[in-house]
């Protein structure tokens, strides 16, 4: 299963194309509304407004090598610590080897904004970011069905 933190997710029509190649199902979970699908294989999940309920929602729910797409890091690691496989949109892998500096650099940002010593401008999504989560996708839902996990 791919799961997708979908509120603010850029690559959703990637994540489809990608899940209907390898016969994977996705769950989309956001707070607000999204399109609804008529595939089978895809799930929309409306969770509360409630600060990290979609987060929560898919830790819950998610297995070892399970797909997360997410560029929240604390979320990317609680999934690392279920055994899933974790990529942002611009794909970034998550895993135990990186986690730790993730969530150190992520940190360090979010002090930096908060005493104005930076402004915390993120670059813009590019052709290139879109390309290389194609990539990075494809690779992690060969390896999930090798494991046997992915459905």
């Amino acid at each position: 299963m791919i799961y997708v933190d979908a509120d603010a997710c850029p690559v959703k029509p990637e994540i489809l194309k990608v899940a209907e190649r390898h016969g994977i199902g996705v769950t989309f979970v956001a707070n607000s509304g999204l399109r609804p699908s008529r595939d089978p294989m895809v799930k929309n999940v409306i969770v509360s407004g409630s600060f990290d309920a979609a987060d929560d929602w898919i830790v819950e729910h998610v297995e070892p090598a399970d797909i997360v797409v997410t560029a929240d890091v604390p979320l990317a690691g609680r999934c690392v610590g279920k055994d899933a496989f974790v990529t942002g949109p611009t794909g970034r892998i998550f895993d135990k080897t990186n986690i730790g500096m993730a969530s150190a650099m992520r940190d360090l940002g979010q002090h930096l904004r908060e005493t104005g010593e930076s402004k915390g401008y993120n670059a813009a999504f590019s052709p290139r970011d879109r390309s290389a989560f194609l990539e990075t996708l494809d690779r992690l839902c060969r390896r999930a069905k090798s494991s046997g996990a992915a459905q």
